[in-house]
């Protein structure tokens, strides 16, 4: 499974690198999560440079793609050579962002009339883009997901190997990160953000 993060100037580290690293505890059962970005390097809103592991095009080609925040997301969705470069296909992909990511993902039109989350500074750029938004920190519908608040990383990512290789998998990845004497605490408060949706990949 191959999974694309996409990460834009001015990006919040929690969203890409937290999801990432997850995912990747799931490397030995062929799972991989590359920080995907438009340029060779991205700087994050605290100042920190990385390099991206792959093109902004391999988000067409990933099994799954995260759309993380930034405080520039809005810079991004108006720039329409930019906006036109994402390609995702939801029929194939198992698609999910984040706070800000939200409202990337409502114009590439994948969100429709469907409810949504977003972090509360995000919320009434999404909902003047006709997005209805939840007071919750997670919702799915069918392959498309979001988030709400830079701690629900973990939501994301859990969701995406569960559908991907099963709750028992993500699980597993949770637990090596969760806090130690906290850990089945930590999953099971995941899972009951997540499971509900898990059972409805048709609605």
């Amino acid at each position: 499974m191959q999974v694309a993060v996409l990460t834009f100037d001015g990006f919040n580290e929690l969203d890409s690198f937290v999801a990432a690293a997850i995912i990747n505890r799931l490397r030995g059962q062929g799972w991989e999560a590359h920080i995907t970005a438009p340029c060779a390097r991205v700087t994050s809103m605290n100042g920190v440079e990385i390099a991206a592991q792959r093109p902004l095009a391999f988000a067409a080609e990933a099994d799954a793609v995260i759309i993380g925040s930034g405080m520039k997301t809005r810079e991004v969705v108006e720039d329409a050579a930019l906006l036109a470069q994402i390609r995702l296909d939801p029929a194939r992909q198992l698609i999910a962002a984040q706070c800000s990511g939200t409202l990337l993902l409502a114009r590439l039109g994948l969100i429709g009339a469907l409810p949504a989350c977003t972090d509360l500074i995000t919320k009434p750029w999404v909902q003047a883009a006709g997005v209805e938004v939840i007071d919750a920190p997670f919702v799915a519908h069918g392959n498309v997901a979001t988030a709400g608040g830079c701690l629900a990383s973990p939501y994301l990512a859990a969701w995406i190997m569960a559908r991907g290789a099963g709750w028992d998998a993500a699980a597993g990845a949770l637990h090596y990160v969760a806090p130690v004497g906290e850990k089945q605490a930590y999953i099971d408060a995941a899972h009951r953000v997540v499971a509900p949706f898990l059972d409805r990949v048709a609605a």
